[in-house]
């Protein structure tokens, strides 16, 4: 066994050994099934670590989990990251064939889901080569699948120590996570986070959120997104209480949630935050327990902050900006948000940011540069992908080192706040998550009659941006937009399924023959 006195935090599971040893009987989380206490959420994360290196799991070996937000989740992330392995969060909402991608990228060994979706995981098994097991929860059955072990995580789990762990001979630089994020090239690419960028940006974050053991998170955002993976990382980490919902999709189970376990702590996008305040409007709505509120994905309209003040009247409102890639760039002190209504901070704790023009020179306070970042919260690069990773990380102002490039426009003023000016790719961020045109494009061209197709994303208050299709038909393809759409929600996750669809005559060219998006809106 080992010894818990000696264990520090070097690597991301260690946060659940020190807080399980501190305050066993505290409850690490509550789920719509019911409360956790840290010491089930070691005892179930141990007996899991036992199980995967008994199938044969090695160092570093990427374990996919497919779930819902959860119980299964939670100990599922802590078991892999005990075992020694590198946890793959995939969004529940995921189809078949964008989950074959990301199974067979990351070459997971292992897929960690629920029954309920089997519709997705099973037919997509046969063409899986490094996938050997999968363990299931939810109702148990019988799947024909001779090659690869399906198996249900009681049986799993019962068979196995919850006692003796595991050795797990991982170091801080090794591997804790890929993180999948949409991409230019239109297949999603994985973000490789180390055991130690991770605990970084944890410890950036909790400083200047000021955080303690003694706040209850609520999170409604997927554990896929990084920015619903890292409120549970955070609450583990130190030894605080989270409040997990699947979603946000009832928002009076949400607001009856956060009065019955007096939460502190209320992460959100814009869009989640639109919702609330319209429910205000119709039936004023008050939740004098929270302290913090943070925002990241689109900006944060300055126009909501008064009213989110009303909801929220004890509470600090953060705005921040980040990418997967390095997990937080920057925040705006809260004191400062009526100050500086539109910027976004300075950076965060530990790290340090630059602007710099196209050929790497500083500007100027007031000029536009592009935004390079530094700090060990930095990614290793794209799994698999060097030249999209050369891309991103380039040489630092100092020897021998790298630092991240966003390709992000941005102003700096006099004082050293960042303001958003605009991105220099075309991957559209909307309800707090990243969508590549070209993904969707895809599926618009699979749909038989469609002959052409483009996608943008168009400005949207709400939402940030909104996903905006144009296509041609064939003839006598009995296709409309609503017919369009309908095929569209088959294949991909809600939030990029396009909200509007134009279907066109023709689609504007450049002079060589590309369809030019600069001429569509």
């Amino acid at each position: 066994m080992a010894n818990l006195q000696s264990i520090t935090h070097r690597l991301l599971g260690d946060s659940l050994h020190i807080s399980a040893q501190k305050s066993p009987s505290k409850i690490v989380v509550t789920t719509n099934d019911g409360e956790y206490t840290y010491q089930e959420l070691l005892d179930y994360s141990v007996a899991l670590a036992n199980a995967l290196q008994q199938r044969g799991l090695q160092r570093g070996d990427r374990v996919a989990i497919y779930m819902d937000n959860g119980w299964p989740a939670l100990f599922s992330l802590y078991g892999v990251l005990l075992a020694g392995g590198v946890f793959v969060m995939i969004n529940p909402q995921t189809k078949a064939d964008k989950l074959a991608y990301i199974l067979n990228d990351s070459d997971a060994s292992c897929l960690l889901t629920e029954v309920h979706l089997e519709n997705n995981f099973v037919p997509i098994l046969g063409g899986l080569s490094k996938l050997h097991h999968v363990i299931y929860a939810g109702k148990e059955k019988t799947f024909p699948m001779p090659a690869i072990s399906i198996e249900h995580f009681d049986k799993v789990l019962d068979k196995v120590s919850r006692d003796v762990y595991v050795e797990n001979r991982s170091i801080s630089n090794d591997l804790a996570a890929l993180v999948y994020t949409s991409g230019s090239t239109g297949s999603p690419k994985g973000v490789m986070h180390t055991h130690l960028s991770m605990l970084f940006a944890l410890n950036s974050l909790i400083e200047y959120l000021r955080l303690s053991d003694e706040d209850r998170i609520l999170n409604v955002l997927p554990l896929s997104f990084d920015y619903g993976l890292y409120q549970l990382l955070m609450a583990v980490h130190m030894g605080a209480t989270l409040i997990l919902e699947k979603s946000f999709a009832f928002p009076a189970l949400v607001f009856k949630r956060i009065k019955e376990k007096e939460v502190t702590v209320f992460p959100g996008v814009p869009s989640l935050f639109a919702i609330l305040i319209s429910s205000h409007e119709r039936s004023k709505q008050k939740f004098p327990s929270i302290t913090r509120i943070t925002s990241t994905a689109a900006a944060l309209p300055a126009d909501f902050i008064p009213t989110l003040k009303e909801i929220f009247p004890n509470a600090l409102v953060y705005k921040m900006y980040g990418l997967t890639e390095c997990k937080r760039v920057s925040y705006l002190e809260p004191e400062l948000v009526d100050r500086k209504p539109t910027s976004v901070g300075k950076a965060i704790p530990g790290t340090e940011v630059l602007l710099l023009s196209r050929d790497g020179k500083p500007v100027e306070p007031g000029e536009t540069g592009i935004l390079h970042v530094r700090g060990p919260h930095v990614m290793l690069g794209y799994w698999k992908q060097k030249e999209l990773s050369e891309n991103m990380l380039k040489d630092d102002v100092y020897p021998n080192q790298k630092m991240l490039c966003t390709h992000d426009w941005f102003k700096m003023d006099d004082e050293g706040f960042l303001y958003f000016v605009g991105r220099s790719d075309d991957i559209i961020k909307t309800r707090g998550e990243k969508v590549s045109p070209v993904e969707v494009e895809n599926v618009l061209y699979g749909i038989e009659g469609i002959n052409e197709a483009a996608v943008i994303g168009v400005s949207d208050s709400t939402f940030g941006q909104l996903v905006k299709a144009f296509v041609t038909l064939k003839e006598f393809s009995g296709l409309d937009d609503k017919k369009i759409k309908k095929l569209c929600v088959a294949k991909l996750e809600n939030y990029m399924v396009p909200k509007e669809v134009i279907v066109m005559d023709s689609l504007p060219k450049t002079t060589n023959g590309k369809i030019d998006k600069k001429l569509l809106g």
